[in-house]
């Protein structure tokens, strides 16, 4: 293998496979990588913006019995400090969150063992009787899968009554890495990385707009990383024509401040700058059926997540007005609607703000531009 023909395969939009993937991440360049990355990002975002959004992260219960080795928020049944989010709650938040811009609630929670699908319906239906034009941008595969259990019914058929019910997207959270060997070791209590696909799968198939995630940076080998990547382009291959499928992809570094894996593996987040560029990079080029590359400012901060936009990032995500998980594990960075906008200008961008599926929106006129400081 070369890297200047990988490289030229990938601005060919080759897929490239699992093992020169790797090939790449160990022998190109970062200027290279990011040089063909920022190429494939010019012809599949032509217009050139650099997308934002605004939304809230509210959980709908802090109980779950997953287990997680990378999670501080969960509580388990019973524990003082445990929670369901009253209809009140939403309501402030969510009036709140229309106030400062945003449209959408990213609605995620642990793994319940007693809510099941009759829960999540009503929740979303009383949502968006009382607040019509809310987007619903809520659980996961693995909270699909939970619910399948509880309910013994198919994902797709929990999927199709979310739907009905207002859901309209889900969120690509709890992929972590799809390898098998890694999720038994820091989430076993999750489904496994092929339930996870297939969930992906039959939310494709209703056309439930998704995304997909990467959290790395922890146990996983460089050749796990890869084969993630690869499996989450099949699926997006498999996607009816003319459905949405994953809009975007969302890598981002393990965060390890206080949880277990560091505790009591000793597992840290040793992820430099330039290595999440690079996979920044490397995502780009190995997902050419994946228009939009997000990068984490939340996890990896201003500078390092401006420089992604050079390496074929074109989404600085959301300034979440509210997020508690990750944040939990240490990631100390927040913007507000006027930061974000500033600091894509300052990469040489011009911003603007989207919904989940990018159309693009106009920022409303009166919106209070400072978020809350949680």
């Amino acid at each position: 293998m070369k890297v200047n023909n990988l490289l030229e395969r990938a601005l060919q939009f080759d897929f490239l496979t699992q093992e020169e993937g790797v090939f790449l991440y160990h022998h190109a360049a970062t200027a290279d990588l990011a040089y063909v990355a920022n190429e494939l990002r010019k012809i599949q975002v032509p217009h050139g913006k650099v997308t934002w959004q605004i939304d809230r992260n509210v959980n709908t219960t802090n109980v779950c019995i997953a287990n997680c080795k990378f999670c501080n928020f969960f509580r388990r049944p019973g524990h003082e400090d445990s929670y369901i989010t009253d209809i009140e709650t939403y309501k402030q938040k969510i009036e709140e969150t229309f106030k400062f811009g945003g449209d959408q609630l990213l609605l995620q929670g642990g793994h319940h063992p007693d809510l099941g699908l009759s829960f999540y319906n009503n929740i979303f239906k009383e949502l968006k009787s009382l607040y019509p034009n809310l987007r619903l941008h809520s659980l996961g595969p693995p909270e699909i899968a939970h619910i399948s259990k509880l309910e013994n019914m198919s994902h797709i058929d929990v999927l199709r009554s979310l739907k009905e019910s207002g859901l309209d997207s889900l969120p690509g959270a709890g992929a972590e890495i799809l390898n098998d060997r890694v999720r038994r070791l820091i989430s076993k209590g999750k489904c496994g990385g092929q339930e996870w696909l297939d969930v992906m799968r039959a939310a494709h198939q209703i056309n439930l707009p998704t995304s997909a995630t990467m959290m790395f940076g922890h146990i996983e080998t460089i050749e796990e990383r890869f084969e993630h990547l690869v499996w989450v382009r099949e699926v997006q291959q498999e996607k009816p024509e003319g459905n949405y499928g994953f809009v975007a992809f969302i890598p981002w570094p393990f965060q390890d401040d206080g949880t277990l894996l560091k505790r009591l593996r000793g597992i840290t987040n040793n992820v430099t700058g330039d290595e999440y560029i690079r996979m920044i990079a490397l995502s780009r080029i190995m997902l050419p059926n994946i228009k939009n590359i997000q990068a984490s400012w939340l996890t990896v901060g201003k500078r390092t997540a401006q420089l992604c936009l050079h390496a074929g990032a074109n989404d600085f995500g959301s300034i979440m007005i509210e997020e508690n998980v990750v944040s939990a594990a240490g990631a100390p960075h927040r913007f507000t609607s006027t930061s974000i906008q500033e600091s894509i200008k300052e990469a040489g961008f011009e911003p603007q703000l989207r919904n989940q599926v990018y159309d693009f929106r106009t920022i409303p006129e009166h919106m209070e531009v400072q978020v809350i400081d949680y």
